[in-house]
């Protein structure tokens, strides 16, 4: 038989994978080795080699796009389409075998799926319903918890009800299970739960699929969390050839349940396991890998892989100690229209890269000035995300009553015990009366008896707090006036109750809102006749009017490291590498997410094909303030010998005391480094800002601890180095 159209693509390792005897076997597939062609290729070579038909397969992944790509590529390898294969996601194949078996199942026949919104929603209901105090019980959390109870296979009845926490969140959890059944719908993580508990209660049906799916073919295993194993364990029975690829380091969704473990418990729970490695690298160059290896060997308990090339070696890793995050952003937006116009490359062809949502406004605002098309992937711009939206719309209410769009967003945000049909109330009230929306929220606070009394009470509180916000902020200044508003409107302890990664990023968000709002006061031009807040909202909403370029069009890519994961750029910009950013400040107490942070900055590097840009801000504006940080331990981590340091430098050049028209020379030139400290004889110390001009005109900024910033004459000014 014929197959070299299968072997003859691939290298020794992935030839080796390929055609691998029957049995268990684990492909540690490093990034940019093949996995998905080795995966491919393996399930046509059971087909046309080891006798399997299409029917006796089971390939499984973890997204959509992925299991079509799959698909396509094996049908196209066994030159058949609609071969029967079942090829598909988690929950894909788990919803096909819970509409084969609804019965089975205990589900009506015509079930229908909850997407997450819609399970938030009646999550709402019953927690309203079991008169649940939002405030105190977050919708988001509560959502969450169930989700995470489903995927590590626990119902109500599993958990511990003594404790008072715990115990109200499996009240409604089992609550919201009672309002599923006799709604006859299911949720993304019930459809896992349900086919285990199917297959666990029906051992006809499941010996049945345990002899149909005699081989199983799984990718991103890494990926997989607690009920994702034991459905994988009960779908490949004892006689079953089970193999998997994963990448041990780059499992980076632990918060999200991922158990990076399972990659070694499959060793374990499948004896006499094959392990091969896929370590030749189709993507970086040698000095993109280099740094990737010694990076991540820094990790324990790894399976062990190192990355190699026969490609260049390539330019050294370009290091950029940045001033602040302005500099940071101004570098990258110069150097990638550098390269650009320099290299012929496409804007499409670079990615910024930054460990949390909230970094991306510096380097929007950068690119808007410099008229760049830019897309964030997978995620909305800053100022169009919910939260920021909501923060802006208690400052819009605040500066003009009458902006009834802006009380509709926030009336009940947080919830308040302001409901559909107070809100209705004021909307039949402000069309009765042609007036605003506050206009009618005052009238019925002042009518009695209009409304219950609780609901009344309710409304009562919400004008006083934005009328007492309005006159308690009026003398503030428009960062300390947000923060005011994040604090007392209770915005900021709401999105914090969840203790999330999402809700993570969303405090990050509002405190970079802060930041921006910090940063408008000090730079912006405000028209003449124009407030500050009335200027900072205009320039939030042309901002977000801007619109995103389209998937189609030649912009740069921004987004998060964990978005970046399964893609690859020729050029990528990784930004904010600093103590306490990346490694995030709530990881580095604990060695586990440590390592977890290691890996997400080891899939950063590996997204990079032909250069890689790394830079970090010695001084950042955080939560509101200004932070001076220190290089990331990571970047400390990669081999010096690849590390080209770019530093902004400038000069200084002046005469000496008795001038230099006297003839007596000039002061041999004297550079110092934006960021830099230096000593002057009457402010004292301070930080260098920034510099204009040359010769002994030069300018310096310094930003003294005591008095400020100022800018000197650098002739006159006998600055030495702190």
């Amino acid at each position: 038989m014929d197959v070299s159209d299968l072997i003859d693509p691939l290298n020794p390792a992935q030839r080796e994978a390929v055609t691998a005897p029957l049995g268990h076997a684990l492909v540690l597939a490093g990034a940019g080795s093949g996995k998905t062609r080795v995966l491919t290729h393996r399930a046509a070579w059971l087909v046309r080699v080891e006798g399997a038909t299409p029917w006796n397969l089971l390939a499984v992944t973890f997204t959509n796009k992925a299991a079509a790509e799959m698909r396509g590529r094996i049908e196209q390898l066994l030159g058949v389409s609609g071969s029967g294969i079942w090829v598909g996601t988690f929950h894909g194949l788990s919803h096909r075998l819970l509409r084969l078996h609804w019965q089975e199942a205990g589900l009506p026949q015509g079930f229908q799926i909850l997407d997450s919104e819609d399970q938030r929603r009646l999550v709402k209901r019953v927690m309203r319903d079991l008169e649940v105090d939002e405030n105190r019980w977050p919708v988001r959390q509560l959502q969450g918890f169930i989700n995470a109870r489903k995927d590590a296979g626990e119902r109500p009845e599993d958990l511990d009800t003594g404790d008072p926490y715990s115990g109200q969140m499996a009240r409604v959890y089992a609550a919201y299970e009672a309002a599923c059944r006799s709604a006859g719908v299911v949720d993304f993580a019930e459809l896992m739960l349900r086919t285990v508990e199917m297959l666990q209660n029906h051992l006809e049906l499941l010996g049945h699929y345990r002899r149909r799916f005699r081989h199983v073919l799984v990718d991103e295993f890494q990926d997989t969390n607690g009920i994702q194993y034991e459905w994988l364990k009960l779908l490949a029975g004892p006689e079953s050839d089970v193999f998997i690829v994963g990448d041990d380091d780059q499992s980076i969704y632990g918060w999200r349940g991922a158990r990076v473990e399972n990659l070694q418990r499959f060793r374990e729970d499948y004896s006499n396991t094959r392990v091969l490695r896929l370590e030749q690298n189709y993507r970086s160059t040698s000095t993109i890998l280099e740094a990737a290896n010694t990076l991540i060997a820094r990790n324990s308990d790894r399976l062990g892989k190192k990355l190699w090339t026969e490609g260049e070696q390539g330019e050294p890793i370009a290091l950029y100690a940045a001033f602040n995050e302005q500099d940071e952003a101004r570098f990258v937006v110069e150097r990638l229209m550098a390269m650009v116009e320099e290299l012929g490359l496409q804007r499409r062809d670079i990615a910024i890269l930054y460990r949390s949502n909230a970094q991306s406004r510096t380097f929007e605002e950068a690119l808007l000035a410099r008229r760049i098309p830019y897309r964030v992937y997978g995620g909305l711009r800053f100022f169009e995300r919910a939260e920021i939206k909501d923060a802006l719309a208690y400052l819009r209410l605040i500066a003009n009553r009458d902006d009834s769009a802006a009380l509709e967003r926030i009336i009940n945000t947080p919830t308040r015990g302001i409901g559909n049909r107070t809100l209705e109330a004021i909307r039949l009230a402000a069309r009765d009366q042609d007036v605003s929306l506050w206009a009618a929220a005052r009238g019925l606070v002042e009518s009695r008896g209009v409304l219950p009394a609780r609901a009344a009470n309710s409304l009562r509180a919400f004008v006083e707090l934005i009328d007492g916000l309005a006159a308690g902020t009026a003398d503030l200044d428009l960062a300390d006036r947000l923060e005011a508003v994040l604090e007392r409107s209770g915005l900021r302890g709401h999105v914090g109750k969840d203790r999330s990664e999402r809700a993570q990023d969303k405090l990050e968000n509002l405190d970079e809102l802060i930041t921006a709002a910090r940063s408008f006061e000090q730079d912006a031009t405000i028209e003449e006749g124009m407030d500050t807040p009335t200027a900072f909202l205009a320039h939030a909403a042309l901002e977000a009017g801007e619109g995103q370029a389209g998937a189609w069009e030649d912009c740069v890519q921004l987004m998060t490291l964990h978005s970046a994961k399964g893609l690859e750029f020729p050029v990528v910009f990784l930004a904010g590498l600093e103590e306490g950013l990346f490694p995030h400040r709530m990881s580095v107490e604990e060695p586990g997410r440590l390592e977890e942070e290691r890996r997400l900055a080891y899939v950063g590097i590996t997204r990079a094909r032909q250069r890689l840009l790394i830079t970090y801000a010695e001084r950042r504006r955080l939560h509101g303030r200004d932070e001076f940080g220190i290089a990331s331990r990571f970047i400390r981590e990669l081999p010096p010998g690849l590390i080209d340091e770019v530093r902004a430098r400038f000069s200084v050049t002046g005469p000496d005391a008795a001038g230099a028209g006297l003839g007596q020379g000039v002061i041999p030139e004297a550079e110092f480094n934006l960021g830099e400290r230096v000593q002057h004889s009457r402010f004292g110390e301070g930080v260098v800002l920034d510099c204009e001009g040359s010769g002994p005109n030069a300018r310096i900024q310094v930003n003294f601890d005591d008095v400020g910033a100022k800018w000197l004459v650098a002739a006159y000014a006998n600055l030495e180095r702190a």
